[in-house]
């Protein structure tokens, strides 16, 4: 199982027909990074159930696949680039769990 440390999250959505090579360029073009670099990069299709990860290993290139058959994955909304995760919030994302709220502070007025 892939468990990267780090993911990075491309905000506009791609055509979920792109492989390796074509979102390895996405990553060149938009994010200015290398798709080499030990990072992970994740992109998301239009309707948001569906999203492909990128990452070197070392020796080669992963291309990985999830699909929600109910909801949609929760993704930040476009008007930056891209977005980084930390290994938890990748965790929460791909099962289809809202990972901001891991973030999220309680509000001051609540009360018990």
């Amino acid at each position: 199982m892939i468990a990267p440390e780090q993911v990075w999250l491309a905000v506009e959505p791609v055509d979920m027909r792109m492989g390796i090579d074509g979102l390895s360029l996405r990553i060149q073009q938009l994010l200015g990074c290398s798709p080499c670099d030990g990072t992970a990069y994740a992109f998301c299709n239009r309707q948001g159930n569906r999203l492909k990860l990128v990452v070197w290993d070392g020796t080669g290139v992963w291309l990985c696949v999830r699909r929600l058959h109910q909801g949609r994955f929760t993704w930040p909304r476009p008007g930056s680039t891209s977005c980084t995760l930390s290994a938890t919030e990748w965790q929460w994302l791909t099962t289809g769990i809202d990972w901001r709220r891991l973030l999220a502070k309680a509000p001051s007025d609540w009360r018990v």
